[in-house]
């Protein structure tokens, strides 16, 4: 009897030291961040008055919440695509804005350029190009001269005018700019084929191809972001900001050989020319229809 107590005791005092080591170890072991100390990732609160041209998004749904949540996370930590989609706003949106203007589109179309470029001139796997990424057969319907010596959807003045005639056309169809803004992304026949088949009028009530379940939302990031950059911990000064080099324009109904040459009459390069003229696709401008061309030279 007094060996089995003995025994009893040796494993209850065996069992809550070995208790005590564990609780012990785990309440005084150090958190180590694999990451800075002062880095941290936190949860992005959504806000509740989004809107897209003024049509409001129905962000008490549970699916909705959740796609709009993922664009902004991801382009709010993303952080060095966020902040040259801050520069590269800065230098582009003063000449979209009256244009959008010009053309009767509301002025939160020029985040879908944003979203669709990024405002850099390369095309996309698909062949899209320009600001507006219009594919080329749509460019050629809506008026655009596209060619091996010209494309101009790389003419922002043009470009941004036929993106804001197809917008119309798509709104004046669905009925709405969310929709419009959807169908410039999976074309308005695949838009209205789906909505048709599953019964609904609105995007936000449509399941679309994935990536078009994704355009609007992420458009409504980059407008919340670049509305509002410190809000989402972009901080800058006013001269990291990117600008346009004034230029003049000169206009021209004949043929240019070299636009090389052409560019030193006027004490620019072919460089910087093409920069301001990324439509001009050679180094020469056929111009048999003798149609007459904008160019815009740097100012010195």
């Amino acid at each position: 009897m007094n060996k089995s107590i003995r025994f009893l005791s040796i494993l209850i005092v065996v069992f809550v030291a070995v208790l005590f080591t564990n609780t012990i170890g785990k309440s005084n072991e150090p958190i180590i961040k694999n990451v800075a100390e002062s880095y941290e990732v936190k949860a992005l609160k959504l806000p509740e008055n989004l809107n897209l041209a003024g049509e409001r998004v129905p962000i008490e749904k549970p699916d909705i919440r959740e796609r709009m949540d993922r664009e902004l996370l991801v382009n709010t930590y993303w952080q060095s695509n966020g902040l040259l989609l801050i520069k590269r706003a800065h230098k582009y949106f003063p000449i979209i804005e009256p244009l959008l203007k010009k053309h009767g589109l509301p002025d939160d179309f020029k985040f879908l350029a944003l979203a669709e470029s990024g405002f850099i001139d390369e095309t996309s796997n698909v062949g899209a190009a320009g600001m507006w990424h219009f594919m080329k057969q749509t460019g050629k319907e809506f008026g655009l001269e596209i060619n091996s010596n010209v494309d101009e959807r790389y003419n922002i003045e043009k470009s941004t005018k036929v993106a804001a005639e197809y917008l119309t056309k798509s709104k004046e169809r669905f009925g709405s700019w969310t929709l419009a803004a959807a169908a410039y992304n999976a074309g308005n026949y695949g838009v209205s084929k789906r909505l048709e088949t599953q019964g609904v009028t609105s995007y936000y009530d449509a399941l679309l191809p994935d990536e078009t379940e994704r355009y609007v939302f992420r458009i409504l990031a980059l407008k919340e972001i670049i509305s509002n950059p410190e809000k989402y911990g972009f901080i800058f000064d006013q001269e990291d900001l990117y600008t346009l080099p004034k230029t003049y324009t000169v206009k021209v109904d004949t043929a240019i050989s070299n636009i090389a040459l052409f560019a030193k009459k006027f004490g620019t390069t072919y460089k910087n020319l093409k920069l301001h003229n990324s439509w001009l696709r050679e180094n020469k401008l056929n111009n048999r229809s003798r149609k007459l061309y904008e160019i815009k030279i740097p100012a010195n």
